[in-house]
């Protein structure tokens, strides 16, 4: 009995001493600040590096001549009342990036007016927060709102970076300063942002990462556990919600977020963000090695999603957003520091802005070093859907006199942000939309303009079919524009393949509409030339095939950039009055202002981008298509719409039909210099058969001569399957999915 009750104190003492250990070393770990992106160490380097000469003095200096103009002014922290890019919000917003700015600049100077700043301010808030109800301008019934800001989104932004202000200055602050700001700010927010609002807390969305991240940051710098371990796992810590579940579902195995590449960059940065405070604190996760590194595949896989340092604008996306956004820039600094890659300092030096951070300095001195490898952007399939296998988003690029790019979209829907779009695709050439997509219908932070939201047009135009290049069956939208629909659908892939001339890809949807099968092959081209000359021609071909039981009307609109030029075919265009295109579906965004009906053939359409060159689209028609010109503008009252061009191939009453075109860059306007070059396409026929498994397209140019694109897109052949078929007189073959026959 006696050894049984000296064992029972043993355990209990020998438990109870391993609970003091493991708070004494949560403490000492979270005591430890800064603690979260930027480290004691860090801070070191820093103090070291803004003494000499390079990028990243030359950094901290301009963010610090700004600041000691900044600190002179009173502080101002208002009442909230203005809804996206009012006064009071973008306040908010400049509050917290000046507190991030003084807290860093504190840590490298030493010098407490900095610091002093912050807490000010930080007092200001924690007087001002506990009296807060939810934002006067908050959308009822559709989010949560915030207090600060019109939506809780933007309040979790604002903890993400005044959590790291408070982190950088707390060794400067007394007991009871902490207290108040702890006890009337941080605790306050982190609770309306989590248990308060469990249902932005626990989704799987880009609003739920933000919100994590935020608490999960304050957790680790008010040294509360709990707050870290629901923002990893949810607020009941099951795993069904929380920060690790979002990196298993919202990006696909290749690190391509499921709500496209604008709101992959947004939702980057609380991704990278908290994953660095994570390995700051908790090391022993190894988050920055969970699910085979899906970080650091989602920041490379950001960057691939550019073009001309401007992300490719699919579903909800602002089009001037690219590649030196701060989340990118974050991201970048934060992945060189783990892997010293010399690509990354290639988008570094684009980007041109240097973090005052650990990972920033490492930058900093790699440029000043001139360690630059070139970046290189690939042709690639990113699989979508957690698995990698709800279809694809597909980039094909060339080098062809300017680097060209293609963007095939048979993705899935993309969540609310997504767009009715299956098979859609862009063109860019020298820098410049040539095929484009609208985008998101928005004056983001223009209060003037419907508080700075989505325009009413963004869902009766912008995410409707007829918006972009693919087919809309009887003038109605893929799913008939329902997202549930759509998010329980998606495109199948049915190969991605390249070589040194070809990159091809093919996808169908059946789902899209009742009884309506969706088929489409693209091919980006360069053509090869002899001697290793540099090639001079380059082509897009784009097969779409439609099949169906029943009768429909079938367009296949192209949105193009650009003045038209010509055409080979007469147009009846509308000279005094503009009638509408349709009643709903955003055809009654379009004017008609010219329609057409070619003669069976090739009928070819040219227009001037502002770049210089001309595109001509050459199509097969079959004598009974016809061809609509339209414009942007129709039933819109308040000029919330962009005025662009689309010309639409119209096939009416036909159970299958196959749109064949293909899309030539040539020649060159110089206004500057007065001359121009090559204005006339040099394709002077196309076709197209069917012959048993195999497509074969023949393209002939104006000097005689010809190529013939075959390929086989029928599902699951294998690589080396050989493919035999006779055309004009001749047999062919080739292995695998395709080949580029120079006749």
């Amino acid at each position: 009995m006696f050894i049984f009750i000296m064992k029972s104190v043993t355990k209990k003492i020998r438990n109870a001493f391993l609970l003091v250990c493991l708070g004494l070393s949560s403490h000492h770990v979270f005591a430890q600040h800064p603690n979260l992106d930027i480290t004691s160490d860090d801070v070191t380097s820093m103090r070291a590096a803004v003494e000499s000469n390079g990028l990243f003095q030359q950094a901290y200096l301009a963010q610090k001549a700004m600041l000691d103009e900044q600190i002179l002014l009173p502080v101002d922290v208002p009442v909230p009342k203005d809804g996206g890019g009012g006064y009071t919000h973008e306040r908010h917003k400049k509050n917290y990036q000046l507190m991030y700015d003084a807290g860093i600049v504190y840590q490298i100077t030493q010098d407490k007016r900095y610091a002093n700043y912050v807490r000010d301010m930080l007092l200001e808030y924690a007087q001002l927060y506990p009296t807060l109800p939810p934002h006067p301008k908050r959308k009822i019934g559709k989010q949560n709102p915030g207090k600060l800001f019109w939506q809780s989104l933007n309040e979790a932004v604002w903890l993400v970076y005044t959590s790291q202000a408070y982190d950088l200055i707390l060794p400067s602050l007394s007991a009871g300063e902490k207290t108040t700001i702890e006890e009337g700010l941080f605790r306050p927010i982190a609770k309306f942002l989590s248990v308060d609002s469990p249902e932005t807390f626990n989704k799987v969305h880009n609003h739920g990462t933000w919100t994590t991240a935020a608490v999960g940051m304050t957790g680790y710098v008010l040294g509360e556990l709990e707050w870290v371990e629901q923002a990893l796992y949810g607020l009941d810590k099951s795993g069904k919600g929380g920060f690790l579940k979002q990196l298993d579902e919202l990006f696909s195995p290749q690190g391509y977020y499921n709500e496209g590449p604008y709101y992959q960059r947004y939702a980057l940065m609380p991704f990278v963000v908290f994953a660095k405070a994570i390995q700051t604190n908790q090391p022993e996760r190894k988050i920055f090695e969970y699910r085979d590194g899906i970080v650091l595949k989602a920041i490379d896989t950001t960057i691939q999603l550019s073009y001309n340092k401007l992300f490719f604008p699919i579903n909800d996306a602002i089009k001037s957003k690219g590649i030196d956004t701060i989340e990118l820039v974050n991201g970048v600094a934060v992945a060189y520091g783990l892997t010293n890659d010399a690509g990354l300092l290639d988008i570094a030096k684009q980007q041109n802005q240097i973090l005052l951070t650990g990972d920033g300095l490492k930058v900093a001195q790699a440029l000043d070093n001139k360690l630059t490898q070139p970046y290189q952007f690939k042709s690639v399939a990113f699989g979508d859907g957690n698995d990698g296998k709800q279809g694809a988003l597909v980039i094909m690029r060339q080098n062809v006199n300017g680097e060209q790019a293609v963007l095939f979209k048979p993705a899935a829907q993309g969540l609310g942000h997504g767009h009715f779009d299956k098979l859609t695709w862009q063109l860019y050439d020298r820098g410049e939309e040539i095929v484009s997509d609208y985008g998101a219908a928005r004056f983001l932070n223009v209060e003037a303009k419907f508080g700075g939201r989505y325009l009413p047009e963004n869902k009766s135009w912008a995410k409707q079919t007829v918006a972009h290049n693919t087919v809309v069956v009887d003038e109605t939208s893929h799913f008939n524009a329902n997202v549930k629909k759509g998010n329980a659908n998606h495109p199948e892939l049915l190969f991605f393949d390249k070589n040194d001339h070809v990159v091809m890809s093919s996808a169908k949807i059946d789902t899209a509409y009742k009884g309506v099968s969706l088929k489409r092959t693209m091919a980006l081209i360069n053509l090869p030339t002899k001697n290793n000359e540099a090639p001079e021609l380059s082509f897009v071909v784009d097969v779409f095939d439609v099949q169906s039981k029943n009768k429909h009307q079938y367009d296949l609109p192209v949105h193009y950039k650009g003045h038209l030029i010509s055409t080979n075919f007469e147009l009846d265009t509308q000279l005094t009055n503009l009638p509408v295109l349709g009643k709903d579906n955003g055809y009654q965004h379009l004017w008609l202002k010219a329609q057409a009906k070619p003669k069976a053939g090739l009928s070819q359409i040219t227009w001037l981008n502002d770049n210089g060159r001309f595109y001509t689209s050459s199509s097969i028609m079959d004598g009974d298509t016809s061809i609509i010109f339209s414009q942007i503008g129709a039933n819109d009252p308040l000029f919330n719409l962009r005025n662009e061009n689309a010309f639409i191939n119209r096939k009416a009453n036909a159970k299958n039909h196959t749109f064949v075109s293909l899309i030539e860059p040539h020649g060159e306007y110089n206004p500057s210099k007065e001359f121009t070059l090559e204005a006339v396409s040099k394709v002077n026929k196309l076709s197209h058969q069917k012959i048993e498994n195999i497509d074969v397209i023949e393209i002939t140019l104006t000097n005689n001569k010809r190529y013939i694109l075959a390929y086989n897109a029928q599902q699951n052949i294998k690589d080396k399957h050989v493919n035999r078929f006779s055309f004009n007189g001749s047999t062919y073959q080739f292995d695998g999915r395709f080949k580029l026959f120079d006749i």
